[in-house]
């Protein structure tokens, strides 16, 4: 190589490494440096290929690209195929090479889409970060089909320095984000701990949470599942704008990635057909295509047991990085720290409830209870003292009294049973078998598989049982029920059937605003506490046939939600 030579290579390198010096925004330094690069070398066009890991190619800079380039917005820059990427692709680029000729010139000519201005061939460069190729780098100018191994030379030279800059504005630009994204982090962090109350603090949770990660981060898809059992429950989805709360229930055996997922120490990239499990089937096409990167991370109580997942998907296939993946968990930890708050605000209400019931059926027995009974034994001391004909009408008054107080008495135990069941931790059958005969029902109980039931299903199957055996006691004409629960796999059923007077439900089993107000009332009640606990009600009767009511329930704990107070 002559001193000139030298000298020119020395220039181009110099000026190379000053332009890209000079700016930490990467668009604007590839063009410049591409136009810095022909400018000193004295070649015509350029351009460079960014390749990602799924072989998906962007052009990212070009300079001087010939009319049947630059055809219908540079639609052969940006689609097919063409030998230096084949050859990149194929891992067989490993150096500065001549390549015979340019395949997207060579189509953009067959096809007549503009003139090519004589260029035909150039030289191409790998770009990469130490052994990770990351594009290529092409150059040429018309007429030229060969470059000399000094010119490859100092191509390759370049390529580095192209390397070597493009690492630290992704470096730059990924402690950028890291900042930005823990600065969200603490602000997501604070306006989480506002708190939340009531019988469903857990539930209010998941959306809250949901809208404040949509606010905080730019992640366009956010999925949270809760594990149930077997299943991971889908309990709040966001995608851009739109806010869901599923509930969808998704097998862990049909979805052993989520699974995983729960249980490892950190975040985990996924593969993005996974989606589509997570999305019901009318939004799955629409969602799914659209997705390609994919991290999940565990939401973990007390480090230890894990409660469900955090899922969040981008649609570029590098839109979510370790960055991103970091700030995913801390946001899982401080979900599940939500999560938990929420549980024990659930559990304190419960416990404040029990509390006042106890509190509430005491103070009825020693007064309320005690005064009724001293009434009705007033009113048959008073009886006893008054005869004759002259006193008939005051008798059959006092008579009434006592009758009066009976009922009321009556009532009133019902009501302290109802406010304090103490007889439910013998079973739910057994308790209202118990309750029925108190009521002068004849009550035939049966269960089927012993399970533990979850303290919410447990408490609506006893109000529910309740109210039936009220409505058979008042309303079927007749003393004999049949109470029958059965304790499945995935689900509880309880059915109470009587074999009186029946009821016209107008053609529909599971009417319930049949017969007198009263008894809508009551169907109306029991219908609600199922459908709020995710389960169904049914009614069944005909008119002397008598009336069966089925109720059923979910058997998980997790997917029982408390029932309010009516």
């Amino acid at each position: 190589m002559t001193n000139d030579l030298h000298v020119q290579e020395l220039t181009t390198l110099k000026t190379i490494a000053e332009t890209l010096n000079q700016s930490n925004d990467l668009d604007y330094m590839l063009d410049t440096v591409l136009g810095r690069l022909l400018e000193v070398t004295g070649l015509s066009f350029g351009w460079i290929f960014f390749v990602n890991e799924n072989h998906d190619y962007t052009c990212v800079a070009d300079r001087n690209l010939p009319p049947a380039l630059l055809f219908e917005e540079k639609r052969f820059m940006k689609c097919g195929s063409c030998w230096c990427l084949d050859r990149y692709q194929a891992g067989k680029l490993k150096n500065a090479v001549n390549i015979l000729n340019c395949k997207r010139l060579e189509n953009a000519r067959r096809e007549k889409k503009g003139d090519t201005c004589g260029f035909t061939h150039h030289a191409t460069v790998p770009l990469r970060i130490g052994g990770r190729l990351f594009g290529v780098l092409n150059v040429g100018s018309p007429g030229k089909e060969h470059f000399t191994d000094e010119e490859l030379a100092l191509l390759q030279a370049v390529a580095f320095q192209i390397g070597v800059a493009v690492e630290r504005m992704r470096l730059h630009e990924a402690e950028q984000r890291r900042a930005e994204l823990f600065s969200r982090l603490g602000e997501f962090s604070r306006s989480l701990t506002i708190t939340l109350s009531g019988e469903d603090a857990g539930g209010q949770l998941n959306l809250h949470a949901m809208k404040l990660i949509g606010d905080h981060f730019d992640w366009p898809f956010v999925a949270l599942l809760e594990r149930s059992g077997d299943y991971f429950v889908v309990r709040s989805l966001r995608y851009d704008d739109l806010l869901l709360t599923p509930n969808l229930r998704i097998r862990t055996a049909d979805a052993p990635w989520l699974d995983q997922a729960g249980r490892a120490q950190g975040y985990q990239e996924m593969d993005a057909a996974h989606i589509s499990a997570l999305i019901e089937s009318g939004m799955q096409q629409q969602i799914t295509k659209a997705l390609q990167s994919v991290i999940a991370a565990p939401v973990t109580f007390g480090g230890t047991e894990a409660c469900g997942v955090l899922v969040i998907a981008h649609p570029a296939s590098c839109g979510l990085n370790q960055v991103d993946g970091a700030v995913l968990e801390a946001v899982a930890e401080h979900l599940a720290i939500a999560l938990e708050n929420a549980r024990l605000e659930e559990v304190r209400l419960d416990l404040a409830r029990l509390e006042e019931r106890n509190r509430l059926a005491r103070d009825l027995h020693d007064s309320v209870s005690q005064l009724l009974f001293s009434i009705s034994m007033t009113a048959k001391g008073v009886e006893s003292l008054l005869g004759g004909e002259q006193v008939a009408t005051a008798i059959s008054a006092v008579k009434d009294m006592q009758a009066l107080s009976r009922d009321a008495l009556k009532e009133m135990r019902a009501l302290i049973i109802q406010l304090r069941p103490a007889g439910v931790e013998k079973g739910i059958v057994t308790a209202l078998a118990e309750y029925g005969t108190r009521l002068g029902l004849q009550v035939n109980g049966q269960t089927t598989g012993n399970a533990a039931l979850p303290q919410g299903a447990e408490e609506a199957l006893w109000r529910i049982g309740q109210e039936a055996l009220n409505n058979v006691s008042k309303h079927a004409g007749t003393s004999k029920v049949s109470v029958a629960l059965a304790v499945q796999a995935e689900e509880i059923l309880l059915t109470v059937t009587d074999y009186g007077r029946g009821m016209n439900t107008g053609g529909t089993p599971d009417a319930s605003n049949t017969s007198t107000g009263q008894q809508s009332f009551g169907l109306s009640n029991m219908r609600e506490r199922a459908e709020m606990l995710g389960g169904r009600f049914r009614l069944t009767s005909r008119t002397g046939k008598g009336t069966s009511i089925e109720v059923m329930l979910p058997l998980s704990a997790d997917a029982i939600r408390k029932v309010p107070e009516k």
